[in-house]
């Protein structure tokens, strides 16, 4: 029987082990797609307590403990640090079978040198000690950064953000990380919420072109891709939750934006045509400035209209779609593709019956010289579990060449998240490692090694930076 968690974590054979040791043990880490505040980042922001560093805004957690029957008033409401933490605590030990088992332990074993089991008994001990090494600058998010050995964080922006504080660290001589924004339009493309109107009004005021037409509209967001480009912008980020596709003009589109810019309701098909629209439009433009387009398909958000009312949208009350993805992608890359203007492009499902329709469609587009230039993205949100990465990498491998994948991401809002990079390289290699025990691949360490290093941070890099 193996210890939990020991250094051989996750890795079942010789092989697997040697594959981690000597090839992927303490690589940098490339984390292309968070949530991190980089105002956190450039402050280096002290944390009163260990809840608010691990619990404050991680939906993963609050959805478990919400499944165990913790009342809300321990998740986001207004009990004490400690009271929450006690409630995480008296959750953990009924995570076994799920990744937030692991990762808890370890983040705990990783940034605290804590190898307890958190649970009720040991709660209180666990809290403190926590907290008493919070109160230490070396406990601080650029310590974290600087200690999981993170050289690039792509951080989810607003177009309409000023980029402020990516600029002050660009600056900083004492920050060796390279922390670059990512255009996140969905104040653009979901022209549905009541917010359009005053989203738009923000857009003019900081591109300074006064939206009033589809024309203008499309300046200002060039301007915004410019401003993004200028301040080490290398890549957009879009949430697809339906990927219905038909080619239309502009002409057509115009009365569409009008009726909606005047507050008037749009019906589905004339949100169908706008998306497709604007989609193709801004794929031109991150063609145009050779970024990476990233599609993060498949979530159905908000569920819980009560929830939502009370405690506000985006709070863990999101889960997998079941919407059918195949022709609407085929059709939109292959109009990009028409214009030679299809970028590098990551294609994210979050319902696994997507898996092979995604990794099938990477082998349609492709350009000389850019190896793997349509990525099937890595595990992503309900499927970077054990299984979920096991299953996208097995047919990642089946149907294309898996030495090009650009590997693994956060997609979190917590600096703790750096153990997932960990926790994906070892099944990385537990899978290498089995085909090699099994005869299924040979035992040609030179390449694996290097294909693993590929994986875990090489070819992200080259991929999103190198031109």
């Amino acid at each position: 029987m193996k210890p939990f968690l020991d250094k051989h974590f996750l890795l079942n054979s010789d092989t697997a082990v040697r594959l981690y040791e000597n090839a992927i043990q303490g690589l940098p880490i490339f984390d292309f797609h968070c949530h991190l505040n980089p105002q956190e980042v450039w402050e280096n922001k002290p944390y009163s307590s260990i809840t608010e560093v691990w619990l404050g805004g991680d939906h993963y957690k609050w959805r478990s403990m919400r499944i165990h029957g913790v009342s809300e008033q321990y998740i986001t409401g207004d009990a004490s640090d400690w009271e929450k933490f006690a409630a995480w605590a008296e959750t953990v030990p009924h995570l076994i079978g799920n990744p937030l088992y692991h990762w808890a332990h370890m983040e705990l074993k990783m940034y605290f040198g804590i190898e307890k089991r958190l649970s009720p008994e040991t709660a209180r001990e666990i809290f403190d000690e926590c907290n008493e090494k919070l109160q230490k600058p070396d406990f601080r998010p650029r310590s974290f950064i600087e200690k999981s050995n993170v050289k690039f964080i792509g951080t989810t922006d607003d177009p309409v953000s000023t980029l402020e504080y990516h600029q002050r660290l660009k600056k900083d001589e004492t920050f060796t990380a390279m922390i670059a924004p990512t255009f996140r339009p969905d104040g653009a493309l979901f022209i549905e919420r009541p917010t359009f109107k005053e989203w738009v009004d923000q857009l003019s005021e900081v591109s300074g072109i006064r939206v009033e037409n589809v024309d203008s509209f499309l300046q200002a967001l060039r301007q915004r891709v410019e401003y993004f480009h200028e301040h080490g912008g290398r890549a957009s980020d879009h949430d697809i939750q339906k990927m219905e596709y038909v080619q239309t003009t502009k002409e057509e589109i115009e009365p569409i934006f009008t009726k909606r810019l005047n507050g008037s309701e749009l019906t589905e098909k004339e949100l169908m045509l706008f998306r497709a629209f604007l989609l193709t439009e801004l794929g031109k433009l991150y063609a145009e400035k050779q970024w990476v387009m990233q599609l993060h398909m498949g979530a159905m958000r908000n569920n819980n209209t009560k929830m939502k009312n009370q405690i506000g949208p985006d709070t863990g009350f999101d889960s997998i779609g079941e919407t059918n993805f195949a022709e609407g992608i085929s059709r939109f890359l292959d109009a990009l593709d028409q214009q030679d203007a299809l970028p590098r492009t990551v294609l994210f499902n979050l319902n696994q019956k997507d898996n092979q329709v995604l990794a099938g469609m990477m082998a349609n587009f492709y350009e000389e010289g850019i190896p793997g230039k349509i990525q099937f993205g890595s595990g992503w949100w309900f499927l970077d579990h054990i299984d979920g990465m096991e299953r996208q990498m097995k047919d990642y491998a089946n149907v294309g060449l898996l030495s090009h994948f650009i590997g693994m991401l956060t997609d979190s809002r917590s600096f703790l998240s750096y153990a997932r990079h960990d926790y994906f390289r070892r099944i990385l290699c537990n899978i290498l490692g089995e085909w090699v025990e099994r005869g299924l691949v040979p035992d040609d360490f030179e390449f694996l090694e290097q294909m693993v290093r590929n994986i875990g941070y090489y070819n992200a890099k080259r991929y999103f930076l190198e031109r």
